[in-house]
């Protein structure tokens, strides 16, 4: 098979493209022909050499999400078959023509989607439910507070929140990119650039703050953050692009009764990851199937041309997701 792998760390020209074996699968796994994969941010990491991939992951061939169809299954499968459409969360190995996967980790394709829409799925909707949903635990009527609300964690989260009953509120770039959130579903989006998103925050709120924030900057925004949440307020860490070492004023975390957590998903154990599948199926995917969420993709690329792929990751340039497309 094809696959784009790391062929040693460092920036984007170190991705080729090479032949290499298609990998095995265990009796409750699926091999799926990869029609296309997501490109995300721990992509970036684990190319740079800055993010080892989970043991049992291929070391080299980098890819956490992709979609296709299933080649064939293992012996202890039951729910698949051959010829079936999934889309799939993986714990690395996507960026190839084929992949194993768990069969409680695949998740059926939307008829009313493509296989590149579909790719751009399980990645960022299977951390946004587990953050959101299940670690910070957003109810209908509650207020959401996404920082980097272009991004693909941004565009599910929107989506997912506003959809479920929830008001959003989100930072980002540009005026382009903060109206591009508005019209996703977000009630006000803060360019940040421009305007200090706590104070922007304490007038939306009347001084009340937020319920939820999630954030994959962490650095100076931690402060920040504190100050923003209203009282028995969440806060969720899925990054820290800008540094992870903060400091916060305890004595607001205990006042406001604040939660602050967060969590890593790629190393997961197996029966994890498909538990939020199976509630990502019952409470997302009818969404998907009637429109009222969307996938939205900025970028397609051919496999070949992964290193422009993660140029365009990089520059931060791109509204939506970056998609592989291993289709001729």
């Amino acid at each position: 098979m094809k696959a784009v792998i790391i062929t040693h760390p460092g920036g984007p020209e170190v991705l080729k493209l090479e032949e290499k074996p298609k990998p095995n699968f265990a009796p409750n796994e699926v091999l799926v022909k990869v029609a296309a994969a997501g490109i995300n941010r721990p992509d970036v990491f684990q190319r740079k050499g800055n993010y080892p991939p989970p043991k049992g992951a291929p070391q080299n061939i980098p890819g956490l999400e992709i979609a296709g169809i299933i080649a064939e299954v293992g012996a202890n499968v039951t729910r698949w078959k051959v010829g079936d459409k999934v889309c799939a969360l993986v714990i690395g190995g996507g960026y190839a023509e084929y992949c194993n996967v768990p069969e409680g980790q695949c998740l059926p394709v939307p008829n009313n989607l493509s296989m590149a829409e579909a790719a751009s799925l399980p990645e960022t909707f299977f951390t946004v439910w587990t953050n959101v949903f299940d670690r910070a635990k957003l109810q209908p009527g509650e207020s959401l507070l996404i920082h980097g609300g272009s991004s693909g964690i941004g565009v599910a989260a929107i989506q997912m929140a506003s959809s479920l009953g929830s008001t959003v509120y989100v930072t980002a770039g540009s005026d382009a990119k903060c109206k591009f959130c508005e019209d996703l579903g977000a009630t006000k989006a803060i360019n940040y650039k421009t305007g200090n998103f706590t104070e922007v925050i304490q007038h939306l709120t009347d001084s009340k703050g937020v319920n939820v924030i999630l954030d994959m900057i962490g650095g100076d925004y931690t402060p920040g953050n504190i100050q923003s949440l209203a009282e028995e307020g969440r806060l969720v860490m899925i990054n820290t692009m800008k540094g992870k070492d903060v400091q916060i004023d305890l004595s607001q975390v205990m006042r406001k009764r604040l939660i602050i957590t967060g969590s890593m998903l790629r190393s997961r154990e197996i029966e994890f990851k498909s538990a939020i599948a199976r509630n990502l199926e019952k409470h997302i995917w009818p969404l998907l199937a009637s429109g009222k969420i969307k996938p939205v993709i900025h970028s397609v690329f051919s496999a070949e041309n992964a290193a422009e792929a993660h140029q365009l990751m990089e520059s931060n340039d791109h509204m939506g997701k970056i998609v592989l497309s291993f289709e001729s």
